[in-house]
């Protein structure tokens, strides 16, 4: 009675009833009786047991050819960190895993004896306990997790029920539970049987892997089919194909299909369509039917292939017969068998387990401990696995820092054997809440025919606000000479829109460069404005002879930079071009118009205005596809070199200022070819933001020089050269900016000052003074410090307003400059009266603005924002992206795993790929990638040579 009353006190612990049982009379058998009743009462309803109190044992693995063990060295320090009162290891127990001895000591662990390493509170072991030499050495009421394969395992448990232990199989954790991913030691283990089969094939098969052909023949690569897509078998498919074997594979359940071809595999199907998934993550059985068309297509692939790797397992039952033995003997000589179900009777007829056979030519393997023979590996991994599913027995249903078995616990519940005797295997199943019924959403469908009433209103009255306007012009228009040139600017603007929507994306920076050539038609105002002899002989005459010597670096340096952008998409096997003949028709345009003035024609200069403003719109339109981007540069350029050609015969200057003229063309185009030919192929397209820079510069420079020139009477003139001076200043600093940032110059980050609206509007409103001065006024000194103003201001804005936008926005930001001196010369246009300037650089802005427009909507910029430069980015937001910036590095190994494991590739190409004609191989990888039903999809960069894939076609 005295025994049973402290029984009933439920003392802290185990060791403390221990304690008081020693002092009670145990020599008769009734004492005896109830100590060990109480003890065993107390185990099953204990309260969790603090850490602090529990030992835990790891004995050496005794079956025969085992080298693994229970917890690695890692895994003890873990338990001794946990706060586990000791961490008993026997003498030995991990030298087959290459774990001495005095690894775990500094590790925090004991080394004991056998007995001593089975007698503690929890037993963590591997393999089963051998029921003659191990099941006498547990201690009564202790804990044991291992595997336990408790559907075989029947005279065992009957033992371990006698000593009334509690027991937890690895084999059992539930594989379908999420959480229990990191506990799940039979994928750790099928993991490395399935890299270790394809070792051992490669062992025993007599030929390379991987195809070569070499300069005594050719060998052909092995034939892998491997049976079973779990992850045995995804292992041994990944290993197979690294290998360069052709590898097959098939399994019953769908799903695995996509998983195979992600690896590269071929996967076979049979013609009847039957669902092979079962439960836990395993395959079902199968239908007659579904099996004899099963085994036809491994007999004929049997034929075929140089190694078979089976992996078909169903709990509970027998491993099915896949291979029969005809198959076997239908094999080519030197052909191999890998068994991996050879411990459960085998997927081969012909497999002996734990041997390697050579049946009839063909060498069967037959290994049941294939993670055995990677030790270290395979410990390591059932040390993590085991570990984490001690420490969560307990701490995740509230006990922190305590053991305990509670059956709330799904992963527990699933996993437990016996809990102090009592069966409680199989586990029942695991709990699903039910899902509340979809409710389908009905499709409201229109009662009657849709009302398009309020959309074609709306465009109705669009179509009337624009054409309302073009009619106000008709009132404002001071005379024929504006309406024309409005005519012609509008008809150009409508050609740019249109030709721009159908450029390849891949060709949109050899589009920018072209049209940014082309801008230098700027030397045509220049050219109208230069005077002196040799040299300019005042202040207006040298900004003219500037504005043509910084158009002529433009010319010389577009041209030939979009040349280069283009050859990198030529292969090698590409046919040759000879698109020097269009030297021909340029000749022809120039020697025709000169001998049509010098006969005395005075429309021979408009004619040939008109046929360059026609070739400027060709070069764009031929930038639309690869097979006409090379002939697109050459009709730019002849339509550029025609309209210089008409100027030159119009100004009917004198030999020395002809000799000024062929100075400044002369060394502007060889010094712009010089710099376009001599900058590295990587740093072109900052090249063309550096060059249009110039464009800017031409245009303030023949704005001033014709204000100085001939002054402005006309409201037309007046505002042209003011919107010309502001456009091009503000074009060339931004441009200047924007070439900093590209080259590593200028910080990328954008420039997030405090107030920076308000100092943009501040400077807006300077410019709209300066503008009202310079209109209003009719001093000329008055006038010309307005235009000064404006160039000093517009010089701010511009490079304020692209330094507040970041370096990957650049592109963009230098199409829309693009597209202002497009307007800028323009402006020329109508100051000068200049039909060319207005056709060409309407055909530029109205280009460049739909370009821009693009390349916002593919880089999700907002328009706006570029435009405003960055209104929206606070400085608060650019520290924070700052801050969040964090990469991952690979190398090339890595990422050809990542491709080949993927289902989704998205594809960022950058300017590099087009530099190296990598589009090509790219070309190529999409193909294989999407043959594979690996889904390709390409994303734009910031640089603007993406779509490589078009590209190589």
């Amino acid at each position: 009675m005295q025994a049973f009353r402290l029984c009933r006190q439920a003392p802290a612990s185990l060791a403390s009833f221990d304690s008081l049982g020693s002092r009670i009379d145990r020599r008769g058998a009734v004492c005896t009786a109830l100590h060990q009743v109480s003890r065993f009462w107390f185990a099953s309803k204990a309260s969790p047991t603090s850490y602090s109190e529990l030992t835990v044992g790891v004995p050496k693995e005794s079956f025969a050819g085992e080298k693994r063990v229970a917890l690695s060295p890692t895994g003890v320090s873990t338990l001794v960190k946990a706060g586990f009162k000791g961490i008993l290891i026997e003498k030995g127990a991990g030298a087959g895993a290459k774990f001495t001895d005095a690894d775990y000591e500094s590790s925090g662990g004991k080394i004991v004896d056998n007995k001593d390493a089975f007698g503690q509170d929890i037993i963590l072991k591997v393999r089963p306990p051998k029921l003659d030499q191990e099941v006498g050495h547990f201690k009564d009421g202790s804990r044991l997790i291992s595997y336990i394969h408790p559907a075989r395992s029947k005279e065992l448990l009957d033992e371990l029920q006698k000593k009334h232990m509690t027991v937890l199989g690895m084999d059992c954790i539930p594989r379908t539970l999420s959480r229990a991913q990191s506990y799940d030691s039979l994928s750790s283990m099928a993991n490395i049987a399935g890299y270790r089969a394809v070792v051992e094939a490669a062992n025993q098969f007599g030929r390379f892997f991987t195809g070569q052909i070499t300069a005594a023949g050719r060998v052909p690569p092995a034939k892998v089919l491997v049976i079973g897509g779990g992850v045995a078998g995804l292992s041994a498919i990944g290993t197979a194909k690294n290998m360069g074997a052709v590898v097959r594979v098939f399994d019953t359940r769908a799903a695995v299909a996509e998983q195979a071809k992600s690896l590269g595999a071929e996967f076979l199907t049979v013609e009847l369509e039957e669902s092979g998934e079962g439960t836990g993550g395993y395959a079902k059985e199968m239908s007659k039917e579904f099996l004899d068309a099963e085994m036809a297509l491994f007999r004929q692939q049997a034929k075929d292939v140089d190694i078979i790797i089976t992996t078909a397992l169903i709990p509970g039952k027998k491993a099915p017969i896949l291979i029969t033995r005809d198959m076997v003997e239908s094999m080519k000589p030197g052909s191999v068998t890998v068994d991996l179900a050879a411990e459960a009777g085998g997927n081969v007829e012909t497999t002996v387990p734990n041997e390697v056979i050579n049946h009839k030519g063909v060498t069967c393997v037959g290994y049941t401990d294939l993670p055995s023979r990677l030790p270290t590996q395979s410990s390591t991994l059932y040390s993590n696995n085991l570990s984490k599913f001690l420490l969560s027995m307990g701490p995740f249903t509230g006990h922190k820092e305590q053991f305990y078995i509670d059956h709330k616990d799904e992963a527990v519940r699933g996993a437990l054997v016996l809990d102090n005797g009592e069966m409680m295997w199989p586990a029942p199943p695991p709990k699903t809440k039910a899902q509340p019924p979809k409710k389908e959403k009905k499709k409201e469908e229109p009662a009657g025919p849709v009302d398009l009433y309020k959309p074609t209103l709306n465009n109705a009255l669009v179509t009337t606000g624009g054409l309302g306007a073009v009619m106000a012009l008709g009132v404002a228009s001071p005379g024929a000479v504006f309406s024309s040139m409005v005519t012609k600017f509008g008809l150009a603007s409508v050609c740019g829109y249109q030709t721009v929507w159908g450029v390849t994306p891949a060709l949109h920076s050899p589009l920018m460069s072209v049209t940014n050539a082309i801008s230098g038609l700027t030397a045509v105002g220049g050219l109208l404005l230069m005077g002196g002899g040799y040299l300019p002989s005042n202040t207006a005459q040298g900004l003219a002879a500037t504005a043509v010597l910084a158009s002529a670096i433009n010319i010389g340096g577009g041209f030939t930079v979009t040349s280069r952008m283009l050859n990198m998409f030529r292969r090698p096997t590409d046919p040759a071009e000879y698109n020097y003949l269009y030297a021909v028709p340029g000749a022809a345009l120039v020697a025709s118009y000169a001998a049509g003035h010098l006969s005395g024609y005075p429309e021979m200069t408009n004619m040939a205005y008109l046929a360059s403003s026609g070739l400027c719109i060709g070069a764009i339109a031929c930038l639309s596809n690869q097979k006409t981007a090379r002939t697109g540069n050459a009709l730019g350029l002849m339509g550029v070199t025609g309209g210089i050609a008409a100027t030159l015969g119009a100004i009917g200057g004198d030999i020395p200022l002809y000799g000024q003229i062929a100075g400044a063309m002369g060394a502007g185009g060889a010094l712009g070819a010089y710099l376009a030919r001599s900058m590295a192929i990587t740093e072109l397209p900052q090249m063309v933001a550096g060059f249009h820079s110039l464009v800017g510069l031409a245009a303030v420079a023949t704005s001033v020089s014709s204000y100085m020139a001939h002054g402005a009477s006309d409201p037309v003139a007046l505002t042209a050269t003011f919107l010309g001076a502001l456009i091009g200043t503000i074009t060339m600093t931004g441009s200047a900016v924007a070439f900093g940032k590209l080259h590593g110059v200028l910080a990328s980050k954008p420039l997030a000052l405090p107030g920076k609206n308000p100092i943009n509007m501040g400077l807006l409103a300077g410019n709209a003074a300066a503008a009202a001065a310079f209109l209003t006024t009719g001093d000329p000194a008055t006038g010309l410090a307005a235009l000064g103003a404006t160039t000093a201001l517009g010089g701010v804005m511009g490079a304020h307003m692209t330094a507040s936008i970041g370096g990957a926005d650049m592109p963009v930001v230098i199409t829309l400059l693009n597209s202002y001196s497009g307007y800028a010369l323009c402006a020329e246009g109508f100051m000068l009266g200049n039909d060319l300037l207005t056709v060409v650089g309407a055909l530029i802005g109205s280009s460049g603005a739909i370009l821009s427009y693009i390349m916002c909507k593919a880089m999700n910029r907002s328009l706006a924002n570029v435009i405003l430069g960055g209104y929206s980015i606070t400085a608060k937001e650019v520290a924070e992206k700052a801050e969040a910036q964090s990469h991952q590095e690979t190398d090339i190994s890595g990422a050809v795993d990542a491709i080949t494991n993927a289902r989704s590739v998205i594809i960022v190409p950058g300017y590099g790929l087009a530099v190296a004609s990598a589009q090509y191989a790219i070309a190529d990888l999409v193909k294989t990638l999407t043959s594979k039903d690996i889904k390709v999809r390409s994303a734009r960069s910031h640089i603007r040579l993406e779509s490589f894939a078009d590209a190589a076609m």
